[in-house]
């Protein structure tokens, strides 16, 4: 279990802020880490990151020959796509950045939409999504399955070809190369805890093992027997070695039979048992003629303290050997000795590029002018997302426990993070005589940066959307509650690309929305279309919400019901039946909590 920790919702920036305070190559901005010295002008950014609780990724790996910034989310949740665009400008110094993740929904989200905002300011960006391990999806979707270990060899890996001098074009078609190139596969003995829990995600009975494990607290694919070192060796063996690409011809370029190995311990492993692991590794590896280079034994894509390991082969060409050997200086990995001399430029002026200047920092937006309509509108969406902040605490735990069978684990404790930084940035807002868009606006900011995941991104998208159908110079009607709500689910169904029968989230929301909008214009046609009094009746509009909600909650407790083919749940297959999805879960209970609360 997490033993040393003060407030658990501030375990992941206080391990950051306690990291930086050790590392006098490291400096703390907004969202994560970048070097201290800055990046050289015209040098391509790397920009590596995704939750905490996986050090030394991925704020370890800040340095030279590696990258040169990290954002770092909450333990096991994407950071908010504020905090990864904060660390990209921090970093970038008129080169481009390359935004570097494992293949995660809530990761997806919050880079791209990162992405979005750092090229709308003139900034070249490229996207490299991690997809190594082999238990999550098939060869042909290679591209489509989710990072674990292979994270380490694909970032050293272009890091260096960025330390070499490739520009952001070269530098972007290496990593897709070495990702390629990269396969994983992994199995856990015993789940991990998370700060303040007093159980792990899950369990393990004895003599068996977690095959198919991911870094975020999953349980793994399947069960199998526990075996000795040597036969759970041959399993990992047998299984990234099906992958092995064809061998090139004497004297051609490609893969010639020679492999960066990493065995990675989870965070419990000892490095007796993983040097145990690796020698069976390595007789196995050469009785099949392949040459292992550089090899890494030891913990460096953790996941707390979960009890596992995985193993990790990069099917080598020349120039993917050659900068897997080149020399790194980070905090956490280290390899021969980098050139002399500073890694800023040197230059004496004083502009955004000199080393040590903090090129960008969040300011407090302004807060336009708002009626008093708009801001007595205001207070009362204030209120909503207190009550949200209050039940998804009251909740968490629940959807805690269901999130570790059907998903990850964290989506309570995601939601309870969300919720909660929406509501304190609401009741800021309002004190500074906000109106009503600008309080959904905010509140949406605050809970996608709170909360990281999935969830985060696609319920902070949803309240600002639900912000954009209403204004700061006017009152809310009873009928923009409904135009608000419809908003916020068409936002949440285009940026996760989920459908009913997916699940998702969007189990529940689909389904809300229709039942929502019959019984809002029969409510309509039964008052005789009278303006004033169809769409304007606010008891109306509540019974609507509660009627909805109500289908909604029957559509979740269905999703047991389904196999998933999105979201946190596409990895498990048949193991996802059984349990109902918690984000359709979470979604109609909060809805059914707002048709209370307005009537």
């Amino acid at each position: 279990m997490t033993y040393l920790f003060d407030e658990p919702s501030e375990f992941a920036a206080d391990a950051v802020a306690g990291l930086v305070a050790s590392q006098p190559d490291l400096m703390q901005v907004h969202g994560g880490v970048v070097r201290s010295a800055a990046t050289p002008k015209g040098q391509p950014a790397l920009v590596i990151g995704g939750g905490s609780g996986h050090y030394p990724a991925f704020a370890g790996w800040v340095g030279r020959g590696m990258g040169h910034g990290a954002p770092c989310g909450n333990v096991f949740a994407s950071p908010s796509a504020s905090q990864v665009y904060s660390v990209a400008r921090n970093a970038e110094n008129g080169g481009g950045v390359i935004l570097g993740f494992g293949n995660y929904a809530g990761d997806v989200l919050h880079f791209g939409l990162a992405a979005e905002k750092l090229r709308a300011d003139g900034i070249d960006v490229r996207i490299v999504k991690v997809s190594d391990d082999i238990a999550s999806n098939t060869p042909q979707n290679h591209r489509d399955r989710r990072g674990i270990a292979g994270d380490l060899p694909v970032f050293k890996i272009t890091g260096a070809a960025i330390e070499a001098g490739a520009d952001l074009e070269a530098a972007e078609q290496v990593a897709i190369r070495a990702n390629d190139a990269t396969r994983s596969f992994g199995v856990a003995f015993a789940g991990c805890t998370l700060p303040g829990a007093q159980a792990p995600l899950f369990s393990v009975e004895a003599g068996q093992m977690a095959v198919g494990l991911g870094i975020h607290g999953e349980p793994g694919v399947r069960d199998e027997a526990l075996g000795s070192a040597r036969e759970v060796a041959q399993m990992l063996v047998d299984g990234v070695l099906a992958e092995e690409p064809a061998r090139a011809a004497d004297g051609a370029p490609g893969y010639r039979g020679r492999a960066a190995v990493i065995v990675n311990g989870l965070g419990t492993v000892k490095h007796e048992e993983l040097f145990v692991v690796y020698g069976h590794v390595a007789r196995m590896l050469q009785a099949r003629g392949i040459t292992p280079v550089r090899p890494e034994v030891g913990e460096h894509v953790t996941s707390l303290d979960m009890a596992g390991l995985s193993l990790t082969v990069v099917f080598l060409d020349e120039e993917l050997e050659e900068h897997w050997l080149a020399p790194v200086d980070t905090p956490a990995f280290h390899r021969g000795a980098m050139p002399a001399g500073d890694a800023a430029d040197g230059d004496d002026d004083d502009d955004a590029g000199s080393a040590g200047a903090v090129r960008w920092e969040p300011g407090v937006d302004p807060i336009p002018q708002a009626s008093e309509d708009s801001r007595a509108a205001a207070r009362r969406i204030s209120g909503v997302l207190d009550l949200f902040e209050a039940v998804c605490a009251r909740e968490e735990a629940e959807l805690g426990r269901i999130d570790a069978i059907a998903g990850d684990g964290d989506h309570g404790q995601g939601m309870a993070f969300g919720s909660k930084g929406a509501a304190e940035a609401a009741r800021s807002a309002v004190a500074d005589g906000a109106g009503a868009r600008t309080v959904l606006v905010h509140a949406g900011e605050a809970w996608s940066e709170a909360a990281g995941g999935t969830s985060g991104a696609l319920w902070g998208a949803a309240l600002i959307a639900a912000g954009n159908t209403v204004t700061d110079s006017a009152g809310v009607e009873p009928s923009q509650v409904v135009e608000a709500l419809v908003a916020g689910v068409d936002t949440i169904g285009r940026l996760g690309g989920a459908v009913e029968g997916d699940k998702t989230m969007m189990d529940a929301a689909l389904p809300f929305r229709r039942v929502l909008l019959e019984q809002f214009s029969a409510a309509a046609d039964g008052a005789g279309g009278a303006g004033e009094t169809a769409g304007e009746d606010l008891a109306g509009v509540a019974g609507a919400i509660t009627a909805a909600a109500a289908t909604a909650r029957d559509a979740a407790e269905a999703t047991a019901l389904i196999t998933a083919t999105k979201g946190r749940s596409r990895v498990l297959g048949e193991k996802s039946k059984g349990t109902p999805d918690p984000g359709a879960l979470s979604f109609s209970i909060l809805m059914d909590e707002l048709g209370t609360h307005l009537r």
